[in-house]
């Protein structure tokens, strides 16, 4: 076996497994908030799904296409250099995206929040609109 052929197979080796436990984490952390802001679980669960599909794919995609990015390797040395920078890349774009993917997140639960606030706001004035009206005796008439 050549180096530029273990090469490819370590790349993938390391690759994918973290590709495939940091999609669990982000699947099972992803989860519970989804199911905070959505009020439907089954809306929740089928958003958590889409997420971590199109999650591996995005990386899967990366990780493939990255594979053949760089000069053949001729020693252990160079194997090493280049396994570790490729590597190196990978983390710091899977790290980029999950910090994109937590922004988004937390906009999508700010903006459920203040939603879910102004909506009691307005409930809580309607009530009492509705009793002050039916104090005064005027709920009903036109």
């Amino acid at each position: 076996m050549n180096w530029t052929l273990a090469h490819h197979l370590l790349y993938l080796v390391v690759c994918v497994p973290v590709i495939v436990a940091v999609g669990r984490t982000l699947a099972r952390n992803g989860q519970v908030f989804l199911t905070d802001v959505f009020s439907d679980p089954a809306v929740a669960t089928a958003t958590n799904r889409l997420l971590v599909v199109g999650f591996y794919l995005l990386n899967a995609g990366f990780v493939l296409l990255y594979l053949r990015a760089g000069d053949g390797v001729g020693t252990a040395e160079a194997l090493v250099e280049s396994l570790s920078l490729k590597v190196g890349v990978v983390l710091l774009v899977l790290g980029l995206l999950h910090v994109v993917n937590v922004k988004a997140f937390s906009a999508i639960r700010r903006r459920h929040v203040v939603d879910t606030q102004r909506t009691r706001a307005y409930e809580t004035q309607l009530e009492a609109w509705a009793a002050a009206q039916h104090r005064t005796g005027t709920a009903g008439r036109g």
